[in-house]
């Protein structure tokens, strides 16, 4: 999965992760968190040790089946 969303991110595709819970695997913090890196006109994000060039055109999409998902504010 993770490297769907590397590819994806650098691409500018759309992922949609469906059936998630209530707990989110750190590893996409800095994805739902968007914590881009800016150097220059180029924007970076920093998935695991890997830092991936981001395409605007990405788009990250969470589905739950959870009636009523409690979440923190950032996702």
């Amino acid at each position: 999965m993770i490297k769907a969303i590397e590819f994806a991110i650098e691409t500018g595709q759309s992922v949609l992760i469906e059936n998630i819970q209530e707990t989110i695997d750190a590893i996409l913090a800095p994805v739902y968190g968007r914590a881009i890196i800016k150097r220059g006109k180029s924007k970076y994000l920093r998935l695991g040790d890997k830092e991936l060039s981001l395409n605007d055109k990405f788009r990250l999409f969470f589905h739950t089946k959870l009636s009523n998902p409690h979440y923190a504010p950032e996702i």
